[in-house]
């Protein structure tokens, strides 16, 4: 049976792909391509402009993630104030058993 730890939460695993082969130059040129053919009017869809409008979406979609957003909050911020939160009810415990228990 696993415990619960307040102090070293375990981050979850990352996916790692290392690709065989990589070549920078080629992609470069692919993406240079890609521009060219779009100024033409070669190629007609541009993925890249798809990738930055669902980039922000889920966050925009959710009422108390824009707001956290919108107030700077970070990770750090909520662990902050969760432990913070967990010493003013440990604290009220302490006291709670001091006064009333003893």
């Amino acid at each position: 049976m696993a415990f619960f730890s307040f102090y070293k939460l375990r981050k979850p695993r990352q996916f790692e792909h290392k690709p065989i082969y990589y070549d920078p130059r080629k992609e470069a040129l692919q993406k240079r391509i890609h521009k060219v053919k779009m100024e033409m009017g070669v190629e007609e869809t541009d993925y890249e402009q798809y990738k930055e409008a669902i980039k922000g979406s889920f966050i925009e979609g959710t009422t108390h993630l824009k707001k956290s957003k919108n107030r700077g909050d970070d990770i750090r911020n909520r662990v902050y104030k969760n432990m913070r939160l967990i010493l003013i009810i440990v604290l009220l415990g302490v006291i709670f058993w001091y006064l009333f228990m003893n």
